[in-house]
């Protein structure tokens, strides 16, 4: 079964996506498993990982709710204030939902990054780990130094790098994208999603060409078995389609792989990662 390990669902009214704002008229509507639910057949997608897209806990209480409504929602990554000193807390209410199958810490909004490797989310992160926890790590290109440091703190941390860090796709640079990649792709417990591409390649204009360095390696790197298809849907139609979006990686991966692992890329290595034979 195929899985898009990366989509979002979002209600505007409820004002907790500042992000989303009427000069970004696609996104600034609501989006709910109605609205994806037919893209997914045609590409023989069984289930999604539904992703959190703001920092509040009611948030994480919608998509929840939401994932009660809609068979193919496989599972829902939450947010969690892990500089409360209630996090636990939170975690444990969230863990008594059964599509509740993980966090994800938002180092992108973080003014200074170093802000990930203060002791609250050093302790936060030493718990998680111990729990073996999936953790969504969405964390831009020139804040990987900072996740370096992190996992070599806390180097059994259960984590994925979502959206290859957001390297400089439109500019065409690997470096030190790569480099800093390649530190992190040690870390056997980390894997990585081949996700967020389009956004990052310009909204007009981008080729499928200009994917294949980076998806080549984001392979080299983690190896196919630990790198997963997401589709950042609805955020990609900023740029691309929902097919559109999945014939790049397509694309990218026949001339690299047999078709078995391409499958895993497009399912199983996602199962695995968030545990969803255990839910």
């Amino acid at each position: 079964m195929r899985i898009d390990a990366h989509q979002h669902f979002w209600k505007i009214d409820r004002n907790d996506y500042g992000w989303i704002t009427p000069e970004i008229p696609v996104l600034f509507r609501d989006y709910l498993p109605s609205d994806l639910e037919p893209h997914l057949p045609k590409h023989g997608i069984g289930k999604t990982i539904l992703v959190q897209a703001a920092p509040t806990i009611e948030e994480t209480e919608f998509i929840l709710e939401l994932s009660e409504t809609a068979d193919f929602i496989a599972g829902v990554v939450g947010w969690l204030d892990l500089e409360d000193p209630t996090y636990k807390k939170q975690y444990e209410r969230f863990c008594k939902h059964p599509k509740f199958i993980g966090l994800r810490v938002m180092i992108q909004e973080m003014e200074d990054p170093n802000t990930v490797l203060s002791p609250a989310y050093f302790e936060a992160f030493s718990y998680f780990a111990e729990q073996d926890v999936p953790v969504d790590l969405l964390v831009l290109a020139n804040q990987l130094p900072q996740l370096v440091q992190l996992l070599e703190r806390i180097p059994r941390l259960r984590g994925v790098v979502d959206h290859l860090a957001k390297p400089p796709i439109a500019s065409g640079l690997l470096e030190p994208w790569r480099s800093h990649m390649a530190e992190i792709a040690q870390y056997p417990n980390i894997c990585c999603k081949l996700s967020g591409m389009v956004t990052e390649a310009g909204r007009q204009g981008w080729k499928k060409e200009n994917f294949t360095a980076y998806v080549h390696a984001t392979l080299d790197l983690f190896g196919p078995e630990r790198v997963m298809f997401g589709s950042d849907w609805p955020v990609c139609l900023l740029a691309a389609t929902y097919d559109e979006v999945v014939d790049i990686l397509r694309q990218a991966l026949q001339d690299r792989l047999p078709a078995e692992a391409i499958e895993a890329v497009f399912g199983a290595n996602a199962a695995k990662f968030y545990k969803l034979n255990k839910h």
